[in-house]
């Protein structure tokens, strides 16, 4: 969950036109050359990108015998961009491809499995749940490449200055201290976002998700899933309490308070964390408190996985997949790994990248001690796009343009056409 980089979106767009056939259409396996493979990159183009640009000519200058053609992919389009490509056999050979995209492309043979193979040589070297999040249907399509999850960040010199001690552990206690920073600070306690992705968290603290995969049935208009919705809308009313945001760009809007602190806590994952040490708050990066997500009624707190895996194209020829196992070897390996960590500030997939170097930055440490509350993903290839619907959903609801039962029946009934075959 990003905000897009609108500026590299023409120049990307460009750029895939031209090389989006990098994988089976190449002919390197008819040449004495070296073989060119195609890394379509989503990660953030302005902080992250310069990182794995730099690894690719690491890569390349230890295998001359294999040329990497980068090509940097807006996130907010690669999904769409690569079944496009995929569909007509020209797909890059590897891509990194968002943990949520997993079963929908490997459903259509777009993935190759890797279970076997050199890309997954040291798999035991990872978090197992993270090798789970990559398998469908038994088979292994992904290497994890940075894992996150969300956590309540918050800036520790307001929460002191209101005479807050501890991060909150539910969400009544959440509301409590907003009112105290609200009174003592003059700022707002907590902004929440009206995306579902955040609205995640209260479901999983009612027990409960928008569908029980196991079951083939919609979740969403539950008993339990309107009482998540419920606290998650009661957080945009009261005392320390941001109203909802429903423009465009109210991520940008919530991420810009924070960092500047004029709110003194939100919902928001890693892939933030050199945003938050750019913002006049976080300075000094020990300001920064990370916690885990407030539990709902059932006591336990949770919140999804997310992160990226390499994924290798099922159509390249043989000498590209090859090339590409071997690439992929090489990008997610403890040493590539530390890189990314200590320059990115993201999570590594493997305990043997966390070096007490890496655990020196306060936020990857603080996230990794929040890791245990994440919670995978259901291995349902409609999962993700149940997303869509219910953004505009939320959005109406916590804008006040219908009502919260309202806006889950008609949740409900959109998700219905996407899993057809689930009952309500």
């Amino acid at each position: 969950m990003r905000r897009g980089i609108a500026a590299t979106a023409l120049v990307a767009s460009l750029a895939l036109a031209a090389t989006a056939c990098g994988g089976s259409g190449s002919g390197s396996d008819k040449s004495s050359g070296p073989v060119t493979i195609t890394w379509w990159d989503t990660s953030n183009a302005t902080n992250e990108a310069p990182t794995y640009k730099a690894l690719v000519s690491q890569f390349e200058a230890a295998n001359k015998d294999i040329k990497v053609n980068y090509v940097n992919v807006p996130f907010d389009q690669a999904q769409n961009k690569f079944d496009t490509a995929a569909g007509s056999k020209g797909a890059p050979d590897v891509l990194r491809s968002e943990v949520g995209w997993t079963p929908a492309f490997a459903k259509k043979g777009y993935f190759l499995p890797l279970d076997g193979t050199e890309a997954l040589k040291d798999q035991s070297k990872f978090r197992s749940n993270l090798i789970e999040q990559a398998k469908y249907d038994g088979k292994t399509y992904g290497v994890p490449l940075v894992t996150d999850t969300l956590a309540l960040v918050y800036n520790k010199a307001l929460f002191k200055k209101a005479g807050i001690t501890e991060a909150p552990k539910t969400w009544d206690e959440l509301k409590a201290d907003a009112a105290k920073i609200d009174s003592k600070a003059k700022v707002y306690g907590y902004w929440g976002s009206t995306q579902s992705y955040y609205a995640q968290t209260f479901l999983y603290g009612e027990g409960t998700d928008t569908v029980d995969a196991t079951a083939k049935k919609i979740t969403v208009n539950s008993a339990p899933a309107k009482k998540a919705y419920g606290t998650w809308l009661s957080l945009f009313k009261g005392q320390g309490l941001h109203k909802a945001d429903t423009t465009a760009d109210a991520y940008a809007h919530i991420q810009d308070a924070f960092v500047n602190g004029k709110v003194a806590s939100i919902i928001q994952g890693p892939w933030e964390i050199t945003n938050f040490y750019k913002g006049s708050a976080f300075k000094d990066k020990s300001n920064l408190g990370i916690a885990t997500v407030p539990a709902g009624s059932t006591g336990k707190a949770g919140a999804p996985t997310g992160g990226h895996n390499l994924s290798v194209y099922a159509g390249s020829d043989s000498a590209h997949q090859k090339a590409a196992l071997k690439f992929v070897n090489f990008m997610t390996s403890a040493k590539s790994q530390t890189e990314i960590a200590l320059k990115n500030s993201t999570l590594p997939t493997r305990d043997d990248a966390y070096t007490a170097e890496v655990k020196a930055d306060p936020g990857i440490a603080g996230f990794q001690t929040v890791l245990p509350a994440a919670q995978p993903r259901p291995a349902l290839p409609e999962y993700s796009s149940l997303w869509t619907p219910l953004d505009t959903e939320l959005t109406s609801i916590a804008g006040g343009k219908e009502s919260l039962d309202k806006g889950l029946s008609n949740a409900e009934l959109a998700m219905a056409k996407l899993v057809p075959d689930f009952s309500k």
